[in-house]
C-alpha cells in the first residue's frame, strides 16, 4: 500500500447550481423559471431571505455569515419549502433541510494519483448498504484490504444519489449531487476513495440519468425537468431536447463532473443509456463524455455505459486506439450464455440463448467479438438488436458471471452458486476471469457468499401493496417464470421489508469456512494468472482481434491475437458430457479447469493455452 504523500491536496467543483461556500459568505443559485420569485429559508431563523432574479429561470444570492454546516431550505412563491435540489447533502434525509457543504474542508492525500489503465481493470461492484453489516462507507473502507487480497484494482459502488426511506438498490435517487445520508457524510465517501487510491485501487460510481426516483424529486414543480415529447419506462422521460433543455442538459454534466471532480471517482458507469432520448445534434451521451475526458486529460477516466441496444458507436476507437467516447459496455450476451449453459434456463430474457446447437457459436462469438447479437433478429423478442462489434478491441467490454441485475431481478434473489454445480460455476468463472475482457465480480461472489441478493426498496407506507404486486407483474417476464420446478412469482420476496433488505448484506462471517474458503482461493488464483498471463498482452489488442470455431454442439475454440503479437486460446466445453474430436491442443497451458487430452474436452473443461 502506498503511504500517504506529505503533501495536501483539496478538492472543489465550482457549479452554477446550489450553495457554493466563498470565504465569511455563501452563494445560493437555484434555476426555477416557474416561480417568479424565491426565498431562502435557514433553519433558526424567522426571517426568510428574498433571492435575487436574474434573468432564465434562475435566483441567486450571495448571504454574509453564512458558513459550511449550515442547513437551509428554499421556499416558493406559494409558501411551500423544499430542499435543494442541487444540494451536496441532506443530513435529515430527502425531504429535510439540505447542508451547506465546503468541499475545501476535506484533506485529500492522493496528490500522486493518476488512476490505472484499462487494460489492468478487475472491477468488483458492491452496494454500500449491504457490502457490510453496518451499510456505511466507513465500514466499507475497513474491507479494502480483502479487495486488495483478492487482486481487485477497480470498485464499482452502485448508485448512492440521495433517496427516499431506509434502504433502495440505488437506482430511485432523486438528489443527483447528494451521497446518501444513510452511509454516511460526504467527506466519509471521499475518506473511502481516498483509502482506496493509497492502495493503488480504483473507484467507480454507478449514476443514473435516465430517471428519478419516485419520491424527493422537487425539480418539477420549478423546472421543466421532464418533457411529454418522449416516454421512458418510469414515464416521463427526462428533458434532453426540449424548451428549457439547455439547462437540463448542463444539470446533468455538472453532476457527473462533480464526482469525477469533487470525489475524485476514477469513472463512471451511466445506467441504461439506451431508455435516454435525445433528438439535438449533439446527444447527451456525447456531450457526457467530451465534457469529462476534457476536463481531466492528464489522468486516466474510465467511462462505462449499461446498453441493452448493444450501439457499437458509443464504444469506437480513434485512430491511437482510445475510446472516442465511452470506454466500455457491460456484456450482457456473454452473462446469458453462460449462465444458460450453466443452469438450463430458458425463460425469460435468456430463451434467446436456448438453441444448443447455436448457443457455442453465440458464445464464441460474443467472446471474440463483443456482442452474440450484431444487427440479427432475436427470435424470442421479434426484433433485431445490435450492431457489428469485431472490429472493436475485447477491452471495449465489461464480462460477468453475476452482477446486481441479474442476482436480483430472480424471485429470491439467488445467486449462481444455488443454481449450479460447482463444475460449472468453476468453468464459468476460468472463462471470464481469464478473458481478454475486463472482468466484474459481484459482491460476495469470491467466496461464494450463500446470501441472496434480492431487489429491496423502502417507499411510504400507502404504496406497499401496490410496489410489491407491481414487482410480481415485473417478474412474470423473468427467467423463473414459467419453470415449474422455480418459485412462483407470488412467493417473491417483499421488496419494501427490511427484512428482505437485511437478507442481502453480506456473510462476513463465512470468509473462512468451507467451502467458501475453497472458493475464495480459486477466484484469487484465477486473477493472480490473469495479472501475469492476459494483462500485460492487452495494450495494443485492436479490433479484429478474435475469431471462434465450433467443436461442438455444446464446445468451442475462441482464439484472440493479443497486443504483443501472441495467441491465446479458450477450448472450453460447457456440457454434462464430453466432446470428442477435438483438434490438437496448440500453445502453452496456462490454466486447465476440468480435463483435457488430445482429441477430448471432458464435461465442464475450461483450457486456456498461450503460444508467443
Amino acid at each position: 500500500m502506498r503511504q500517504p504523500s506529505a503533501d495536501i491536496i483539496r478538492r472543489n467543483h465550482k457549479m452554477r447550481f446550489g450553495a457554493e461556500v466563498r470565504g465569511g459568505s455563501t452563494r445560493f443559485k437555484i434555476w426555477a423559471p416557474k416561480c417568479k420569485a424565491m426565498k431562502l429559508k435557514l433553519k433558526g431563523r424567522r426571517t426568510l431571505i428574498e433571492l435575487q432574479s436574474v434573468g432564465d429561470g434562475w435566483h441567486r444570492l450571495d448571504v454574509e455569515g453564512v458558513r459550511s454546516g449550515t442547513l437551509y431550505k428554499y421556499v416558493l412563491p406559494d409558501g411551500t419549502s423544499i430542499p435543494d435540489p442541487t444540494s451536496r447533502h441532506q443530513p435529515e434525509g430527502i425531504h429535510g433541510y439540505s447542508e451547506v457543504i465546503d468541499p475545501l474542508e476535506f484533506k485529500w492525500t492522493d496528490r500522486e494519483w493518476k488512476g490505472r489503465p484499462w487494460e489492468e481493470a478487475v472491477i468488483y461492484e458492491l452496494h454500500i448498504g449491504t457490502f457490510t453489516d453496518e451499510g456505511t462507507f466507513a465500514a466499507a473502507a475497513a474491507k479494502l484490504d480483502h479487495l486488495v487480497d483478492l487482486g481487485i484494482t477497480a470498485v464499482q459502488i452502485m448508485p448512492i444519489a440521495e433517496f427516499y426511506g431506509k434502504f433502495n438498490w440505488g437506482y430511485d435517487g432523486a438528489m443527483w449531487f447528494a451521497p446518501s445520508a444513510k452511509y454516511g457524510r460526504p467527506e466519509d465517501l471521499k475518506a473511502f476513495i481516498d483509502a482506496a487510491h493509497r492502495r493503488s485501487m480504483m473507484v467507480f460510481l454507478d449514476v443514473v440519468y435516465n430517471h428519478f426516483g419516485p419520491h424527493g424529486n422537487y425539480l418539477p414543480a420549478i423546472a421543466p425537468i421532464f418533457t411529454k415529447k418522449h416516454k421512458s419506462p418510469w414515464g416521463e422521460a427526462i428533458n434532453f431536447d426540449g424548451p428549457g433543455a439547455e439547462v437540463v442538459r448542463e444539470l446533468v454534466v455538472e453532476s457527473a463532473l462533480y464526482w469525477t471532480s469533487e470525489f475524485n471517482f476514477d469513472g463512471l458507469r451511466f445506467d441504461a443509456v439506451h431508455t435516454i432520448a435525445d433528438n439535438t445534434p449533439t446527444h447527451i451521451l456525447e456531450l457526457l463524455s467530451a465534457r469529462l475526458r476534457a476536463s481531466r486529460p492528464h489522468r486516466y477516466t474510465h467511462l462505462i455505459i449499461e446498453n441493452s441496444d448493444n450501439q457499437e458507436i458509443w464504444l469506437r476507437r480513434n485512430s491511437g486506439a482510445e475510446p472516442v467516447h465511452y470506454t466500455a459496455q457491460w456484456n450482457d450476451d456473454v452473462h446469458h450464455l453462460l449462465h444458460a449453459a450453466a443452469t438450463g434456463e430458458n425463460t425469460g430474457y435468456y430463451a434467446d440463448f436456448d438453441n444448443f446447437e447455436e448457443r457455442s457459436g453465440m458464445l464464441g462469438r460474443a467472446l471474440a467479438e463483443g456482442f452474440a447479437y450484431q444487427g440479427e433478429m432475436k427470435p424470442h423478442e421479434g426484433m433485431k438488436r445490435g450492431e457489428p462489434s469485431e472490429g472493436l478491441p475485447p477491452t471495449s467490454f465489461v464480462v460477468y458471471m453475476q452482477d446486481h441485475d441479474q442476482v436480483g431481478n430472480r424471485v429470491k434473489g439467488d445467486r449462481i452458486t444455488k443454481l449450479a454445480t460447482s463444475d460449472a460455476v468453476k468453468a464459468l468463472t476460468a472463462i471470464y476471469l481469464l478473458s481478454p475482457q475486463i472482468p466484474m465480480l459481484f459482491q460476495g461472489e469470491e467466496w461464494a457468499s450463500a446470501q441472496p441478493f434480492p431487489f429491496f426498496s423502502d417507499v411510504p407506507a400507502e404504496l406497499r401493496d401496490s410496489v410489491r404486486k407491481g414487482r410480481q407483474a415485473e417478474l412474470k417476464s423473468t427467467p423463473e417464470h414459467e419453470d415449474p420446478n422455480k418459485p412462483n412469482v407470488e412467493e417473491a420476496v417483499d421488496p419494501t421489508s427490511a427484512k428482505t433488505f437485511g437478507s442481502a448484506k453480506l456473510d462476513w462471517s463465512n470468509l473462512n469456512r468451507e467451502p467458501h474458503q475453497s472458493w475464495l482461493k480459486h477466484y484469487r488464483s484465477l486473477i493472480d494468472l490473469r495479472k501475469v498471463e492476459i494483462v500485460p498482452r492487452l495494450s495494443g489488442q485492436n479490433g479484429f482481434a478474435g475469431r471462434y470455431e465450433l467443436l461442438g454442439i455444446k464446445s468451442v475454440l475462441v482464439t484472440w491475437r493479443m497486443g504483443d503479437g501472441s495467441i491465446l486460446r479458450l477450448y472450453a466445453n460447457l456440457a454434462d458430457e464430453t466432446q470428442e474430436g477435438v483438434p490438437p491442443l496448440e500453445g502453452r497451458q496456462i490454466f486447465l479447469q476440468g480435463y483435457a487430452e488430445e482429441g477430448r474436452l471432458g464435461p465442464w473443461t475450461a483450457l486456456w493455452t498461450i503460444e508467443v
